[in-house]
């Protein structure tokens, strides 16, 4: 995995109690998960919750902070105007029907900022 770097400085990621929990329970299923903020870069949109090698991290990954005890990155070159600003992770009833780890447990995961949060 991409070194962490300063971006880490300039982010902060936190997360609901309800998105911890949840992260939690999927941890004990997913030793070494990680979160990665998808392609959207809009308020709203999906962190990926991956298992180590589903995703070839590079260069361009940034590890931005941690939620709970699970890394989370993003693509500096596509989301860069994130970074710098608070991000938090929510969680929402529902499926995306995606391949991210929460997929059919009847949650997904969303990232809100405090410019535009989800109602």
């Amino acid at each position: 995995m991409p070194a962490d770097t300063t971006l880490a400085v300039s982010t902060r990621v936190s997360a609901t109690e309800a998105a911890l929990a949840h992260l939690a329970t999927l941890l004990r299923q997913h030793p070494g998960m990680l979160l990665y903020q998808s392609g959207g870069c809009c308020d709203g949109s999906n962190p990926l919750a991956l298992n180590p090698g589903d995703l070839s991290l590079t260069v361009t990954d940034q590890c931005v902070g941690t939620v709970g005890a699970v890394p989370f990155y993003i693509d500096t070159r596509q989301c860069a105007y994130l970074l710098g600003q608070a991000l938090t992770i929510d969680l929402r009833p529902g499926n995306l029907g995606s391949y991210s780890l929460e997929d059919g447990t009847g949650w997904y995961f969303v990232t809100l900022t405090p410019t535009c949060p989800v109602a």
